[in-house]
């Protein structure tokens, strides 16, 4: 890797005692699910700020259409619901293609029930079943991957819309928490020199007040993730990996970065962006055809048209070279238009808008970038490798999607992991309070010529799309490292004072770790498809943790199933 990418600390040159100075006890950057659940379980125990790159519309959660996967109890789903904590354990397991760690999946599924009657308190209005002798049931649907019905939506295709602004208005609630918005984050403060580095807060910049520190005697990374490194991506256009690129800047180990999922079900309209087709709606019976109307899922797996989203990206990709075509469909004629609008009345307006009507016309899709598996390594309760740095949701690695999310775990993975570093970072109130310590960032005038941002910006998501997508080869992969060689020579060496450059030295940074990541693990294993590799090697069954000045990762191996046991 580039010199230029490890040795580079901060973005911009500054000294802290010119800049505005803000204090609080926990500082969360990150308004989606994980930071939001988050900042309310910190203001339990201290004053809190939240930071927003963008709106509260424009993060990841707002966005969601997928439901949340929960265990419920009898009085929640009804008696004679079947469903288990071992068998939400198990789908869990198997998706993640052995690379799972059995001690988070039991914490995040068994934290199911909680989290539910979690969102219900704070007035989050979920589906419910339309027979009256239902009562107050919820209602379940089923997605990819899972074994029996157990996903929670919110009018269809509307979850994280509506638990963001449930989390949202607790937020604007409580009196402890104060709410950031348009705040970019540039940089990860840390003091130095001592025998353990620790985080003490961050740099930030706002349009109206420039740049500010912020102190924290604890500080939450849940800045989500990184699919606008791709050409094709679901994510809003905020998520530009920023979060992870800072944390590796201050030292703090990433994990598991070879692996992105890639959501299979994306509409495909030449020249429009590419909007996310829920997995629910093959759940409610929704097939994939190819040009030819051949129903192909069920050449590759059994579970048909609900296999795990890797199988279901690659057979697509597969089903598109053998027909030499840009996309498949996704056919709902049989569930018919009034009942799709009824059941997915968001996506059913974004189709109108297209002039299809998925009841007479099936939908053309294509996969895209969707969630970033890997992130920055946390333990049980959201500590990472640096001192004083929580992480939580997208932007963390846990060990709970191992080398394949299972549908809709996320929203639920971010409610149990946010909770649990806001209740965590309590005990950083027992050190000294990061006061006003001497922190400067000298950096040197660029001597070397500029390239053109917007052409850098392109070329990388493409590359990115291309060779550290859907399929990967070793050869391909040592290409990539050199074009980011070279775009980081004449990039990463300059100063920028805007979002627009902070955003592609983000990028650069991130997609270059990324490609490593990629070339190291010679095997293919859930999201990660190696062409030269094919099938998986236990030599790589292992997280692989990336660190800033490493020249090799290090690896933690996977524990054993019996390491947790079933609450």
């Amino acid at each position: 890797m580039n010199p230029t990418f490890e040795q580079r600390r901060y973005l911009i040159p500054f000294r802290v005692a010119l800049l505005p100075q803000i204090f609080t006890d926990v500082l969360v950057i990150g308004s989606g699910v994980a930071g939001m659940r988050a900042a309310l379980a910190a203001a339990e125990h201290g004053e809190v700020i939240v930071t927003a790159k963008g709106s509260l519309e424009e993060c990841n959660t707002f966005w969601a259409q997928g439901g949340i996967a929960a265990v419920l109890p009898p009085e929640l789903a009804g008696e004679d619901h079947a469903d288990t904590f071992e068998a939400h354990f198990r789908d869990t397991m198997d998706a993640g293609g052995g690379l799972c760690d059995p001690r988070t999946v039991h914490r995040v599924v068994e934290g199911g029930p909680d989290t539910v009657r979690d969102l219900l308190e704070l007035d989050m209005a979920l589906d419910r079943g339309g027979d009256p002798q239902q009562g107050s049931r919820l209602s379940l649907g089923r997605e990819g991957g899972h074994s029996l019905s157990r996903i929670l939506h919110t009018d269809g295709d509307a979850t994280g819309k509506a638990m963001a602004r449930a989390l949202h208005a607790g937020i604007r609630a409580n009196e402890k928490i104060r709410m950031f918005d348009h705040c970019f984050v540039l940089d990860l403060l840390t003091l130095e020199g001592a025998s353990t580095p620790q985080c003490v807060g961050a740099i930030t910049h706002h349009p109206k007040y420039g740049l500010q520190v912020i102190w924290a005697a604890a500080t939450i990374l849940a800045s989500g993730g990184c699919g606008q490194v791709y050409r094709e991506s679901t994510n809003p256009a905020v998520a530009t990996g920023d979060g992870l690129a800072m944390a590796y800047r201050a030292g703090a180990s990433l994990a598991d970065l070879a692996f992105i999922q890639f959501h299979p079900t994306t509409l495909y309209i030449a020249g429009a962006s590419r909007s996310l087709i829920t997995e629910a709606v093959r759940g409610e019976g929704g097939v994939l055809i190819d040009h030819n109307g051949y129903r192909f899922m069920t050449d590759y797996h059994a579970q048909g048209d609900l296999a795990p989203r890797d199988v279901v990206t690659r057979a697509i990709l597969t089903q598109m070279q053998r027909t030499s075509r840009s996309h498949v469909f996704l056919d709902c004629r049989h569930i018919g238009t009034e009942r799709f609008a009824k059941r997915f009345p968001g996506i059913f307006r974004l189709l109108r808008n297209f002039e299809i009507d998925p009841g007479k016309e099936p939908i053309p899709i294509h996969p895209s970038a969707h969630y970033m598996i890997g992130g920055v390594y946390t333990d049980l309760d959201g500590r990472t490798t640096l001192k004083g740095l929580y992480a939580a949701g997208e932007a963390a690695c846990t060990g709970l999607h191992g080398a394949n999310r299972l549908a809709s775990n996320s929203l639920l993975e971010g409610m149990v992991f946010g909770k649990a570093a806001g209740e965590a970072c309590r005990e950083m109130h027992d050190q000294a309070h990061p006061g006003p310590v001497r922190i400067v960032s000298d950096i040197p005038i660029s001597d070397r010529s500029e390239l053109d941002l917007g052409d850098v910006r392109s070329s990388l998501r493409s590359v990115m799309w291309r060779h550290v997508g859907i399929e990967r080869s070793g050869a391909r992969l040592e290409e990539v490292a050199e074009m980011f060689a070279f775009w980081g020579r004449y990039t990463m060496d300059k100063i920028f004072d805007d979002r627009e450059g902070w955003e592609v030295q983000n990028m650069l940074m991130l997609g270059a770790v990324m490609t490593r990541a990629a070339h190291w693990r010679n095997e293919s294993r859930g999201t990660h498809y190696r062409l030269d590799f094919p099938e998986p090697d236990e030599h790589y069954r292992c997280h692989d943790l990336w660190q800033r000045d490493s020249g090799e990762p290090e690896r933690i191996e996977i524990p054993r199933e019996d390491a947790a046991v079933p609450g």
